[in-house]
């Protein structure tokens, strides 16, 4: 008997649902003495033992279902040591919680900051398997997380929305995209929508170099301008800040994210009638796309082999079109930043595509 526990945590994301039924099908097809125990609403559950037993049927028809049957909830990793309101032990009680139900393994779900206590709980003596889930594709060991390419095929959608409203009244367009600290959904949405200008965290950006790349297509004849902009983005100027400074300008800060400032910048030297459109969660919403379908169900699969064969503490992910596992200890903590110099950088630069560097 087999007896695993499973947790979705931090942002829900497409192809959560696909990649716990490739776990539960590949074990279920591999042996009838499988118990899946499902924790609610991330590390919470485990923290608190909130957990429902789950069957075969739980799992039918959830292959095209966005977000996650179990919930989610995001619990930072720097407080995972600290006690909570009540005084209780987070890191013993989700250890009490996992023997108590004479668990096998845990399978978690997650990105980054989710990796980080999975890592932690290895390190603590229990057995656990990891699925890459974010939109931002940002994890290190892995060369794609699910949920990316379905967020890129929304924000992209968004860009190509635009184009029209855009060429019709000739205005300066800005999509604000998701990615705080990386800008590889920002990088590959803005190429995939034409956009003609893209601002990432990664490339800290001058607004007068943005300012002439306006004013160049304008020279050109171009009656309008779009630009992705990641939520991260950030101008050289405050680049320099120290992060102590940075967080007092954001708290005092009258706009309510970068692309307001952007736009009120451009339009300032401009004079252009500049627009800002915020997909927000839209972009964590909706069907899997087919690619992370398959994606997801082939990584849910490759975990129920480890699971199968005792190897735990390993992240499942794909490297040059082949699922691989990766130690857990050398993902946690570690982010899979867009190098300036990246080769996708430069052919975008020789596109014509404008980064404000």
């Amino acid at each position: 008997m087999k007896r695993i526990g499973m947790l979705t945590s931090g942002g829900d994301c497409q192809a959560l649902n696909a990649a716990m039924r490739g776990v539960v099908k590949t074990m279920v097809n591999a042996t009838e003495e499988v118990e899946i125990y499902g924790f609610l609403d991330g590390y919470k559950g485990l923290i608190y033992g909130n957990f429902r037993m789950l069957t075969g049927a739980d799992f039918s028809g959830i292959l095209t279902k966005g977000g996650t049957i179990l919930g989610s909830s995001r619990t930072p990793f720097k407080l995972m040591r600290e006690p909570d309101a009540n005084g209780l032990d987070k890191v013993e009680a989700m250890k009490q919680n996992y023997y108590k139900l004479q668990l096998d393994c845990l399978v978690i779900l997650g990105g980054n900051g989710t990796h980080k206590t999975a890592n932690l709980l290895r390190e603590e003596g229990l057995n656990v398997v990891t699925l890459p889930k974010t939109i931002d594709n940002d994890l290190w060991g892995t060369d794609m997380t699910f949920g990316f390419q379905s967020a890129v095929d929304i924000a992209t959608d968004v860009i190509d929305c635009i184009h029209t409203t855009a060429s019709s009244h000739g205005r300066v367009f800005i999509v604000e995209i998701m990615g705080h600290k990386v800008g590889w959904l920002t990088l590959n949405a803005g190429m995939a929508g034409g956009a003609d200008i893209i601002l990432i965290p990664e490339i800290p950006y001058d607004i007068d170099k943005v300012v002439e790349a306006i004013n160049e297509r304008n020279r050109k004849g171009s009656r309008f301008t779009i630009l992705a902009v990641a939520e991260g983005a950030i101008s050289k100027e405050d680049a320099a800040l120290s992060k102590k400074d940075y967080k007092k300008k954001l708290e005092t800060s009258p706009y309510p994210s970068v692309s307001y400032e952007v736009a009120a910048r451009i339009q300032e030297k401009t004079g252009s009638e500049v627009r800002v459109t915020v997909p927000g969660h839209m972009q964590r919403g909706g069907s899997p796309c087919p690619y992370d379908r398959v994606f997801a169900s082939r990584l849910g699969s490759e975990a129920a082999k480890l699971i199968l064969s005792g190897e735990y503490g390993f992240m499942v992910g794909i490297r040059n079109r082949e699922i691989i596992k990766v130690p857990l200890e050398d993902v946690a903590g570690k982010l899979k930043m867009v190098s300036p110099d990246a080769t996708i950088i430069q052919e975008a630069k020789m596109l014509g595509i404008s980064f404000g560097d």
